[in-house]
């Protein structure tokens, strides 16, 4: 994993700004992290198969841009054909839906929605988005959830 996508990882954005600007390099995957649409609609012309491509970690750039890089990248990803319903290659088994609602942001979550992505789709645990926006209190997401049809997975929360 880069050392970029480490640095947001770790919720130090400001490092990994400062190790963008000393030169490391960024794939797509960091590009949708850090919100860059520049850069991902450049890789994306070179490479279209990049926004099916997935991390060492079991993300796609989508997963990416919803978790970090924002409803721009997101809209990017969409518009190239990206899978909204991807389900993590790892034990998370986050869909980007998930990954936007981990946030709390609303308009990636509409993006995503509006393009079919599935209100009650079930990560690790069983937990849907509308669990993690009730647990989290960001009452404008959970509207939005239900009005695509989401319910609570009925799991408590840890």
């Amino acid at each position: 994993m880069s050392e970029v996508r480490q640095a947001l990882y770790r919720g130090d954005r400001t490092g990994a700004v400062a190790l963008i600007a000393a030169g490391a390099p960024l794939n797509a995957f960091d590009a949708a992290a850090v919100g860059d649409t520049t850069l991902l609609g450049d890789l994306l012309a070179e490479d279209q198969s990049g926004v099916d491509a997935w991390s060492a970690d079991g993300f796609t750039a989508l997963h990416f841009a919803a978790f970090l890089g924002g409803p721009e990248v997101v809209r990017l990803c969409i518009n190239a054909g990206a899978d909204v319903g991807a389900i993590a290659r790892n034990a998370m088994q986050v869909q980007p839906l998930h990954s936007a609602a981990a946030n709390g942001n609303v308009e990636s979550c509409r993006l995503l929605l509006e393009a079919g992505a599935d209100p009650n789709a079930r990560q690790q645990g069983g937990y849907t988005a509308l669990d993690a926006a009730e647990h989290a209190g960001k009452s404008e997401l959970a509207a939005l959830l239900r009005e695509h049809g989401a319910q609570l997975s009925g799991n408590q929360l840890p």
